[in-house]
């Protein structure tokens, strides 16, 4: 059969072909040219931070359902868990361990241990109390007192408490524990249970016992302060006790050795002729010091006499001091001076040898005679008064040496006893002491005193103290949680399918071309209302084709499944780079059975329903499926359109029920085929179809198993990426969208099939059911 021309000009046909289009596309703000945004560009690329925290918090609003499961799980492990546990009852009780005082009566002086003093050594004190009332001593103590045979008085226990334990041991056909027995239990765990601290930086100490038994609890921790407080007055009763025996005997030691001492000093005083005054001071060495200031004032009497004799006899007696100063002698010159004035006056009128001028004579001449015996006179007695203190000087400076040698020899006897008398006064200082610290043991023994106060003595608790059912609920819950997150994070992390439409973006970094639900909500009566089926028919009867999955576009026109085809292909047209929307498409999938041919047979019919003439190829040659979902004949197809012997290529193409599609099969030779995909008459067949048709759909193999349909893309306009949810891998697309692109093939986008919205987080579900309201109202506004 000669092959038909096909037309001469295939690119003006396509613009022709373009005409035709009801709908006019157009692209608006195409990319710029040195960005590719089908392969990872600047508007797909993920920040550092959607690939961490962004990527863990999809993770787990996806997988919500099993963390609430999860947490649920952890919650009612931990009731269960807590329930059969038996009621524990804490009993608390306080004490303030006070500083004892050091003032008082001095009793600290008394104690075996000195209190710690500062902050540091009052923690040492606090610290050691409680080693103490943790001490085993004490514990048997108190253990010993409550026998057995004590009873009890029973508080306030709450009801459910033993009936609930009770109700657990019936149920598991347990004997009832004997009374006897559950007290020593209770004891026991008392004491093993016995917790004592520190509050703070203050001097309160918080006594802590747990028990079965919350009236046990309460007698354990207030019997144990009680036995604490004894305990702590016995010691130092006992201490006081210890101390003033001690020193009672110590007291006797002491007398007897002062008065030996005191007996020593007495006998050596006595030997050696030792006497003292009431001040301790020697009789000699006052005698000493007394003949010294009288040797110093003699001394100094006899320097001042010795003076006045010198100037006495080297100077003349009428200027001497002691003549100037004698009343007989100014007497005796005032008289002389009269009886010469009187001469004087007489020679003036007599002569000489007149009897009233020798009678003045005469008495001038006794006068003066007078005069110098009174002179001599005070010489003598100044010299006899020199003389005089010289020898009292030197019977004072014998006497003082005389004395000074005997104070030198009993100064060397007053060393010893000086040695004597300290003894003697240190050992009454130790006496006195002894007998002061004897007194204050005896009032301290008969004073018994303790510096520990129970501030709250323990009550029996009303309420168990564990276990806690709030808080382990709240326990289980948070390690259900906190399971169930880790167990999604890795299992999400193992598992590497992408689940939800905004994994491919985000992965990828491919634009999103639509969204097709699950074909599995269509049988579900939920899942119908929700894609707006519930009122529809089924089967669009004058098709004459039964109801397929592939066909759902034209069969449920009002499903959202339908739609969502719609809105790949609006996508799709809208997806050009400036010179119009694609005319020639490649439906391809990284592995079989993700939902290409679908997705490529619902394609053509959304696009046939807009007017245009859209042909559907079956490139899959291995497994051809086209002829199977439009009832025809797989006798003739493409390839034979890629034998060199093929006749007119109108008649591999059949006509489909659905107006404006038209379909050729894969044809027989599937091998042969496979290899002829190869050729050349492949790039002039598909032009040649390109020519007749507004629109070609090519549905291909799996892109990572056979290269088909990177053969397809090198000729068509670009690829569509088919994507299965919860089943293709990201690794598996990212491997095919690699493909492409060293290949250098426009990828148009994804779509993702087979997609569950109730699986999904975020307002998915909410959207088609939105969707189905929107409908409804449609219908019921088309009724009305």
């Amino acid at each position: 059969m000669p092959k038909p021309t096909p037309p001469s000009n295939p690119q003006g046909d396509s613009a022709s072909a373009n005409s035709r289009l009801p709908v006019k596309f157009e692209i608006v703000d195409a990319p710029p040219a040195n960005s590719d945004p089908y392969y990872g560009g600047p508007q797909f690329d993920s920040d550092e931070e959607e690939g961490g925290l962004l990527e863990y918090w999809r993770i787990l609003r996806r997988r919500k359902g099993t963390l609430v499961i999860g947490a649920t799980v952890g919650l009612l492990l931990g009731i269960a868990v807590t329930l059969p546990q038996t009621p524990i009852y804490q009993a608390k009780t306080t004490l303030e361990i006070q500083s004892f005082n050091q003032n008082f009566m001095n009793m600290g002086n008394l104690q075996e241990v000195t209190e710690g003093a500062g902050p540091s050594g009052s923690t040492i004190d606090i610290q050691t109390q409680i080693k103490i009332l943790q001490s085993d001593t004490l514990l048997e103590r108190v253990h010993s007192l409550m026998n057995p045979g004590e009873e009890v008085a029973a508080p306030a226990e709450p009801a459910s408490t033993p009936s609930r334990i009770s109700a657990w041991r019936r149920a598991l056909n347990l004997p009832d524990v004997p009374e006897n027995d559950a007290r020593q239990h209770a004891i026991a765990m008392a004491a093993d249970s016995l917790k004592v601290r520190a509050s703070g930086q203050t001097r309160i100490v918080e006594v802590l016992v747990d028990s079965t038994d919350p009236a046990i609890a309460a007698q354990f921790a207030n019997l144990l302060t009680s036995e604490y407080v004894d305990q702590s007055m016995e010691a130092r009763w006992q201490s006081s006790q210890r101390t003033g025996e001690w020193l009672t005997k110590q007291l006797d030691d002491m007398r007897i050795k002062l008065e030996r001492s005191e007996d020593a000093l007495q006998n050596y005083a006595q030997r050696n002729n030792l006497l003292f005054t009431g001040n301790d001071t020697n009789v000699d060495e006052v005698k000493l010091k007394q003949i010294q200031d009288q040797l110093t004032a003699v001394q100094g009497d006899r320097v001042s006499k010795q003076s006045r004799w010198e100037m006495a006899s080297s100077a003349p007696a009428a200027s001497l001091p002691d003549v100037l100063n004698d009343s007989s002698m100014r007497g005796y010159q005032e008289k002389l001076s009269d009886l010469r004035r009187q001469q004087e006056d007489l020679l003036e009128v007599f002569t000489p040898e007149t009897s009233r001028v020798k009678r003045v004579n005469a008495q001038i001449s006794s006068l003066e005679k007078s005069l110098a015996n009174e002179r001599d006179q005070i010489l003598r007695r100044i010299r006899n008064e020199y003389e005089e203190a010289m020898r009292k000087e030197r019977l004072l400076q014998a006497d003082y040496d005389k004395q000074t040698r005997l104070v030198t020899v009993q100064g060397e006897k007053a060393i010893q006893y000086n040695i004597l008398k300290r003894e003697v006064e240190t050992n009454r200082q130790l006496y006195e002491s002894m007998l002061q610290r004897v007194k204050e043991a005896g009032l301290a023994s008969a004073l018994k005193a303790s510096n520990v106060r129970i501030v709250d003595p323990a009550k029996a608790p009303e309420r168990p103290y564990k276990p806690r059912l709030p808080l382990n609920a709240l326990l289980g819950l948070l390690a259900g949680g906190f399971l169930a997150v880790a167990f999604v994070v890795t299992t999400e992390k193992a598992d590497r399918a992408l689940r939800e439409p905004s994994d491919v973006p985000f992965y990828l970094g491919v634009r999103e071309l639509g969204v097709v639900p699950s074909a599995s909500l269509l049988e579900e009566k939920k899942g119908r209302k929700l894609l707006g089926e519930e009122s529809q028919s089924l089967v669009l009867t004058n098709v004459g084709l039964g109801e397929k999955l592939e066909l759902v576009t034209v069969q449920r026109r009002l499903s959202a499944v339908a739609e969502s085809f719609r809105a790949a292909l609006t996508s799709i047209m809208f997806s050009g780079n400036g010179s119009g929307p694609p005319r020639m498409i490649v439906v391809t999938s990284p592995n079989p059975s993700e939902g290409k041919t679908t997705v490529a047979t619902n394609l053509a019919v959304a696009m046939a329903e807009t007017g245009q003439k859209v042909l559907l190829i079956d490139g899959d040659t291995r497994r051809p499926r086209i002829h199977g979902i439009f009832e025809i004949e797989n006798e003739a197809g493409l390839s034979d359109l890629l034998k060199p012997d093929c006749g007119e290529w109108k008649k591999l193409i059949h006509q489909t029920p659905v107006p404006n599609l038209s379909v050729m099969t894969a044809g027989p030779g599937v091998a042969a085929a496979s290899n002829m995909l190869f050729s050349k008459r492949l790039l002039s067949a598909l032009e040649w179809c390109r020519s007749e048709f507004d629109m070609v759909v090519i549905d291909t193999p799996p892109v990572l198993q056979i290269p088909d349909a990177r053969l397809f893309a090198k000729v068509a306009d670009g690829v569509v990426l088919v994507v299965r949810a919860n089943s293709t891998t990201r690794d598996a697309a990212m491997a095919c969208r690699m493909r492409l692109r060293e290949d250098g093939t426009h990828l148009i986008g994804t779509v993702m099939n087979d997609w569950d919205p109730k699986d999904s987080p975020g307002g998915y579900y909410g959207y088609y059911g939105k969707y189905s309201s929107y409908h409804q109202y449609s219908r019921n506004q088309g009724e009305s």
